[in-house]
């Protein structure tokens, strides 16, 4: 069902197009790059490494090798790490002789063999990420979560929870946060502020991700945490579209609707089917770029959901939220 009303944001093959946020992010740069648009990617699998450990180690996944960046407070310290103006207190994690970086654990998988590898990539990083946000023409970002694991000391905020496969969790440093309304809409606007501040003609693109929470640490059940979750950022994403150079591309809508029954989930009600995607971005290429997707079909009609016999194509995205269950 195409649910995308009145004039869109334009994107165009020449413009660079940028991406950060949840899992779902992932399949918009997936599509633009097989597509012939200009996925924008600042940091780059060095030569000699072949193009098979690229996902691997979290390249080409987003503009740059930063990870799931699932919440708005998040984002914010993204950016003010890569212009210098904050430096968390947590500088690495050591874990059975290797070294972790706090706010992407999941991009080296095996560690760094020393913490001066992991501070010299560090600063290729960021380095990278800051030309990102600097040139692109076109920001795109998902919106994730509102629960977070921060570092109490300076409210450093981590992809995941300390503890939950990588690093040790501390009682007295790692404290669990869900960010309200207010918190996270203050915090879209401060990034918004300081993203067109270093590139004003930049235009932004907002989506919610559909797929649902893994695991919750608040007191209530998973599935309703994620209610909550998804209220706050589809709010906050409404608000921030009203004010020039913001727009919002309903791909939350189009999977999660009840007019689906269900049939963009696989079999666990949580990952999101392949199918799904396509349709979705069938949508995204008509509306935003002019083009059809090569060989895209019509919209599906309500299908029934898939039950775990089927053989179901789900798609292949990178989710560091899946460490609160190793």
């Amino acid at each position: 069902m195409d649910l995308v009303v009145g004039p869109q944001l334009t994107i165009t093959p020449s413009d660079r197009v940028a991406t950060a946020g949840s899992c779902f992010a992932q399949n918009i740069a997936r599509y633009l790059s097989s597509s012939g648009y200009n996925f924008f990617v600042t940091e780059s699998l060095p030569a000699p490494f072949p193009v098979s450990l690229q996902k691997e180690y979290g390249y080409g996944t987003f503009s740059a090798r930063f990870g799931n960046v699932y919440t708005a407070r998040q984002l914010v310290q993204l950016f003010d790490r890569a212009f210098g103006t904050f430096e968390p207190l947590d500088t690495h994690w050591e874990q059975d002789g290797r070294f972790l970086d706090p706010f992407r654990p999941s991009v080296e998988p095996d560690g760094y063999p020393s913490l001066d590898h992991l501070l010299h990539d560090r600063i290729t990083h960021l380095a990278a990420v800051r030309r990102m946000f600097l040139e692109c023409d076109v920001f795109v970002y998902t919106l994730g979560l509102t629960e977070a694991w921060m570092d109490r000391r300076d409210g450093a905020v981590f992809p995941v929870c300390p503890g939950c496969t990588y690093g040790t969790h501390e009682r007295d440093r790692h404290v669990f946060h869900n960010f309200d309304y207010e918190e996270t809409l203050a915090d879209m606007r401060l990034f918004l502020g300081k993203l067109k501040a270093v590139n004003p003609a930049v235009r932004v693109l907002l989506t919610v991700s559909p797929v649902p929470l893994i695991a919750t640490a608040e007191a209530q059940h998973v599935a309703v945490a994620t209610t909550y979750s998804k209220a706050v950022l589809r709010a906050v994403a409404g608000a921030l579209c009203k004010e020039p150079g913001v727009h919002y591309f309903p791909s939350f809508e189009m999977i999660s609707g009840h007019w689906t029954g269900g049939a963009h989930f696989g079999p666990d009600g949580r990952d999101i089917t392949e199918a799904g995607v396509r349709e979705v971005m069938t949508i995204f290429f008509r509306r935003l770029c002019g083009a059809e997707l090569p060989g895209a079909a019509a919209p599906m009609a309500r299908l029934p959901a898939p039950t775990a016999s089927q053989d179901v194509n789900l798609a292949d995205v990178a989710c560091d939220e899946e460490a609160l269950l190793g």
